[in-house]
């Protein structure tokens, strides 16, 4: 909010797409597209926010840890880690339980430790998430994916700075996800406008760093 005090916790965005602005293979699978420098700005950001968050999605096809690693940052701060998981899906083996505090949302009943209930429909309600996060003092919340997530995130106007790592290499492919899946824009008034406010170099891509709602400060 410009010129007063946020009301929800601060939305960035960051995922690291093919120059042809694709995210994993087809069938989902994931492909290295960035490289160590890419990761150690990652994990520097993950460790500077209070919580990160991806769907179901991401942890049925990735298995990630959510962690900051300690190669890359020295006596980190594990984030909290927050689930999208409607349908209550998440395998009771994920590696996301291994290290940390970690929240799931749902929109079922649910009396499980850690899991809350945001809304009844068929998705979690995400509005309603943010003012439970506000509620446990998230002040920072990092969407890392997938690309039904984000665009979630982006259609309920949640979204504060986007940073997209392009890296050297085509994937192609009509199913292969994108950062931000969904419906999309039919019309020039659906599209949401971003604000250019810099890049930086690294690997063999480039950084780009996104506006989205006139913050001044973007974080690195």
């Amino acid at each position: 909010m410009e010129g007063g005090e946020r009301l929800r916790p601060k939305v960035i965005v960051n995922v690291a797409m093919s120059a042809d602005g694709k995210i994993a293979l087809p069938d989902r699978t994931e492909v290295k597209i960035s490289g160590e420098e890419d990761f150690r700005r990652v994990h520097e950001l993950r460790d500077r926010v209070d919580a990160i968050l991806v769907g179901i999605g991401t942890v049925l096809a990735d298995d990630p840890k959510l962690t900051v690693k300690e190669e890359y940052v020295e006596d980190p701060d594990h984030p909290l880690k927050v689930i999208l998981d409607s349908e209550r899906r998440t395998p009771e083996d994920a590696q996301l339980f291994n290290k940390g505090d970690w929240l799931i949302a749902t929109s079922e009943e649910t009396d499980k430790e850690g899991w809350i209930r945001c809304g009844d429909g068929e998705q979690v309600d995400i509005s309603l998430l943010m003012k439970r996060l506000e509620e446990r003092g998230i002040e920072k919340l990092l969407v890392e994916g997938g690309g039904e997530v984000i665009s979630s995130f982006f259609e309920e106007g949640l979204v504060d700075e986007l940073t997209v790592f392009v890296g050297s290499l085509i994937i192609g492919g009509r199913e292969a996800p994108t950062p931000v899946d969904g419906e999309g824009a039919y019309e020039r008034n659906e599209t949401i406008d971003l604000e250019f406010v810099g890049h930086e170099y690294m690997d063999d891509g480039i950084l780009l760093k996104y506006r989205v709602d006139g913050d001044d400060e973007i974080s690195r």
